[in-house]
């Protein structure tokens, strides 16, 4: 009878250790399927749209200090109705008026940031054709130049060249942690999956195991070596295994479907998922993951961005004092004639220069207010930014202890799944051969089956600590260079 148990436990080794894999099956290891969540998960596309809203946005930006050439006019301009004309006696006369009026403009600007200022040139031709009086007369402006500037006002164009270019930056780093993050998001349901999987596994392992040894068990009763208890015992731990399978068939089919749902992956192949081992042994410092996370982080962009544009408030709110005045000058060629041609002979001179004020006299303390307003939420600013900054370090500084806090821990899951496991044949081995209760199996059993569960959650710890870090960092610390997407 002993040669019959020892080929009992034998063939139960044999039988756990073989697992053939489906044709129609999809086998994925980690870093494989964060690639494929960053390119075709929804999250990814979100982000890269997002990164060309922000790309066309400083395109627009940029535009605003190139040279801008425009061409408008009114072609044609016919109208024929009455309209009221005033009599030199002060009478009205309603006339006929009949006539084509048209115009064309051709303009030059070009903004000036050191000013605010605009420098402008325009060229102008206007037709007039009075048909009742069969004349066409002719008015144009060869060509013209000017300048208009503001006197003591807000310059946007000066701020806004300050404050666009770290917005741009700023969305760019944004891209790159959108990519980082959606590698955070799918370990969590990679681990869930390889988790339900593992459930998976060990629960119909113990089924089988339970069922073998139910069938020792009955041998041993026949002989009259164990007690009816035992066989009860057997027979509810069978009804419970039988439960946990389902149960865990459950749990894959919920974690599959989100795990396809997030990563992007079609088709109704069964994914099975490769246990994942360590990164190399590397040696992350906090002042590594600092000093990267300042230089590439958008939060470290944002601080200085978000500085500036409480300056910009309250140089606008100082700007904005109620006092307005632009000067324009301008100067250039003008004529009339019968003919085209003749506008373009010996033009006029015309000049013009223009400073208008808008002077309030009294507004009530409105102005001031205003300056004090902007300048107590700079004040504001500058403490909160201090404060987001200490947090920021902070962050760091505990995802680095973290981190190594995580793979000290999967190190002793690993040995404790290593232990657990070699006791549970074991304690196997020894019930078979009388030399073991079942309830010491029981123990064993479920000792084995939970040191198996906490290396997968270690697993899933260590490898969430370790992404996380290349996300406050933006820094592939395998490759050893900063994190960058075409």
């Amino acid at each position: 009878m002993k040669g019959i148990y020892i080929l009992f436990v034998m063939t139960l080794i044999i039988t756990n250790g073989f697992c053939a894999v489906p044709a129609d099956t999809i086998r994925l290891a980690l870093p494989q399927l964060v690639e494929l969540a960053k390119t075709n998960s929804i999250a990814s596309k979100q982000a890269a749209t997002v990164r060309e809203t922000k790309y066309w946005e400083w395109k627009t930006f940029k535009s605003n200090y190139a040279p801008q050439l425009g061409l408008s006019g009114i072609l044609p301009g016919y109208s024929k109705s009455y309209s009221q004309v005033l009599q030199p006696n002060g009478t009205i006369l309603f006339q006929p008026i009949h006539n084509d009026n048209s115009s064309l403009n051709l303009d030059f600007t070009q903004s000036i940031t050191a000013t605010g200022g605009t420098i402008y040139g325009t060229t102008q031709l206007q037709r007039f054709t009075d048909f009742d009086r069969n004349t066409t007369l002719y008015n144009g402006v060869p060509y013209g130049i000017g300048y208009k500037q503001p006197l003591l006002q807000f310059n946007s164009l000066k701020w806004d060249k300050k404050i666009e270019p770290l917005k741009f930056n700023e969305s760019k780093q944004a891209f790159i942690e959108a990519q980082e993050q959606i590698a955070i998001n799918v370990t969590n349901y990679f681990f869930d999956l390889l988790l339900a999987q593992v459930n998976l596994q060990i629960a119909e392992t113990n089924l089988r195991n339970t069922e073998q040894i139910l069938k020792i068990a009955d041998t041993k009763f026949e002989l009259g070596k164990i007690s009816k208890n035992e066989i009860l015992q057997l027979q509810l731990e069978q009804l419970t295994a039988q439960k946990s399978v389902g149960t865990a068939k459950r749990d894959v089919e919920i974690s599959t479907l989100n795990l396809r749902s997030y990563a992007g992956i079609e088709g109704e192949n069964r994914i099975v998922l490769d246990m994942p081992g360590t990164v190399n042994d590397l040696a992350i410092s906090t002042d590594q993951v600092l000093k990267e996370a300042l230089e590439n982080r958008s939060d470290a962009i944002a601080f200085a961005r978000r500085l500036a544009e409480a300056r910009r408030a309250v140089a606008k709110a100082k700007g904005e004092n109620g006092l307005n005045a632009t000067l324009t000058a301008n100067l250039g060629f003008s004529n009339a004639a019968g003919n085209i041609p003749d506008i373009y002979r010996s033009p006029k001179n015309q000049q013009s220069v223009q400073l208008q004020l808008s002077i309030p006299v009294l507004d009530w303390g409105r102005s001031k207010s205003r300056t004090k307003t902007a300048q107590a939420n700079e004040q504001f600013t500058i403490y909160a930014v201090e404060q987001d900054k200490q947090t920021f370090k902070q962050e760091i500084v505990t995802q680095v202890t973290l981190y190594a806090m995580m793979k000290e821990q999967m190190v002793l899951t690993a040995a404790a799944d290593k232990i657990a496991s070699e006791k549970y044949q074991i304690a196997r081995e020894r019930y078979v051969l009388g030399d073991l209760s079942i309830t010491d199996l029981s123990i064993a059993f479920q000792d084995n089956d939970r040191a198996k569960r906490d290396y997968v959650s270690s697993l899933k710890d260590f490898w969430g600590a370790y992404y996380q870090l290349r996300y406050l960092s933006l820094y592939d610390f395998e490759k050893k260079e900063k994190i960058n997407y075409k």
